[in-house]
Parts: structure tokens; sequence; C-alpha cells
């Protein structure tokens, strides 16, 4: 029962961001007393970090910092479907995230209902947020740190890629243009992403929607059947038929039903 209440405030803090005590006590059904034992014990894990009369989910040191702007941007949505690509994990597995500030918050997910997986990226802060978590095999690809997204890019990263095959692939983008391409704002992120889909069976586009309809500089690829999309259901009407008519089947997915489930 003990570990069944951890596991439910972890996801609420990850949910809400941060909560208090009285409403931890009250989501789980425990008294204020045992919520504090257990944000003591959580906070020891590194899960957790106590605030004065509540907690909230810790946040990985270092780089992580430079995310903190641009992952609190539309932040249900991304956890919403970070919570949908969760469901999509096999244990055992071989993964890659790539850098992208939702693809971060299926790591999340996954440092907080941790699984056996064998994890590559190419994003230092998700190898920062893995590196510590049982069972998760991390492997972090080389080439050359670029610190606006702190990410390894470039030719020793394309060429690392070439000897690996994935099961599953979770891409983020920023942005997915009207002629029906995924875009990046900088040219060897954008290469190393068309990389990463040539390299996987499964391959997931984890994005909100508010990346629609937008456009970048650098084209990474069309989109097509092979491509799985995650998106909230924020999206336009028009864009979920212009998917379907591209033979990709978006899964929409509501933030408002994420936090209720987390809640619970």
């Amino acid at each position: 029962m003990k570990h069944d209440r951890l596991s439910a405030i972890r996801q609420m803090l990850y949910s809400s961001g941060s909560s208090s005590i009285e409403e931890i006590a009250e989501a789980v059904g425990a008294s204020p007393a045992t919520i504090r034992r257990d944000l003591l014990a959580l906070e020891s894990s590194g899960a957790v970090t106590r605030t004065r009369g509540g907690a909230r989910i810790a946040d990985s040191v270092g780089i992580e910092v430079a995310f903190q702007q641009r992952e609190q941007q539309n932040l249900s949505a991304k956890r919403a479907i970070a919570d949908s690509a969760f469901e999509k994990l096999t244990p055992h597995c071989s993964i890659f995230l790539d850098a992208g500030t939702t693809v971060l918050q299926l790591a999340r997910c996954i440092r907080l209902n941790p699984m056996p997986l064998s994890v590559f990226t190419n994003c230092v802060v998700t190898g920062q947020f893995l590196m510590d978590v049982p069972g998760i095999k991390v492997t972090l690809i080389g080439g050359t740190l670029r610190t606006e997204n702190a990410s390894m890019v470039g030719s020793l990263a394309e060429d690392m890629l070439e000897r690996l095959w994935f099961d599953q692939l979770f891409l983020g983008a920023g942005a997915v243009a009207p002629d029906a391409c995924i875009y990046s704002l900088d040219e060897a992120e954008a290469r190393l992403n068309e990389k990463m889909l040539a390299r996987a069976s499964l391959k997931t586009l984890l994005v909100d929607s508010s990346k629609f309809g937008k456009r970048l500089t650098y084209r990474v690829a069309a989109l097509s059947p092979e491509i799985e999309i995650v998106t909230d259901d924020g999206i336009d009407p028009s864009w979920e038929r212009r998917l379907r008519d591209v033979g990709c089947r978006p899964l929409l997915v509501s933030p408002q039903d994420s936090a209720r489930e987390a809640a619970r």
C-alpha cells in the first residue's frame, strides 16, 4: 500500500508541478503526518523536492536549467502526450529519446515508473535525468554539443547512429509545416533527426498542437504512415484531417483527463 501511495504522490506532483501537503493527503486518502513521512522518503530518493507546506517534482541539475522556459510552454499538453507515449513502452526494448522538451517529459515518466530499458539519447539532460534509475541502461550519443538544446549533433553522432538500430524512436518537432513535413531550427539537428527516423522500427512523433501550421528553416522529413503522431486535442480539426490524408493516424490526448487521472 505504501508503494502505491508513493507512486500516486509522484504522479500527482508530476502532473501538477507542485502541491500542498493537504492537497496530496486529500488526493491519496492519507493523513498529513503520513504524507510528510512519504515526502521525506521521496526526497531522499531524489524524486521530489520538499517546499514550505508541500512538495514539487525534483529538477535534475546542470544543463536542464536551459530547458526550463521551453519546457513550461504548453506543459499540461506535453505531460499528457508523454503519459500516452509511456503506455507504448515495452520492457527490455531499446528506445531512442531525442532532445525535444515533450520527449523529456517521457523521460520523467520513465523515471517515475522505471522498467528495464536500453535508452539511447542525444540529449544531455535526458542522460542526466535517467542515469541513476534502476534497470535503465543509458547510452549518450557522442558528437558536438549544441548548447541551445543541450543536444549532441554532427558527423560523429550521425556515424554512431549508422551502427545502431532501435525498437522505438520518440521524436519531438520544432514545427509541422503546411506541406506536412517536420522542420527544425537547426541544420545539424534536422540532419540527425532524419537519421533517427531511418534507424528505428517504430517511430512516434510527440508534438503538442501549437507546433502545427508553423514552419522553421530546415526540413527533417515528410510525415508518412510509418510515423505515429501523439498530440493533444487542441489541434485544429483541419490539421487532424490533413494528417489522416497523408496516412497518419493521430492519437489525440486530453490534458484535463490526464490531470484528473493523476489526482485519483
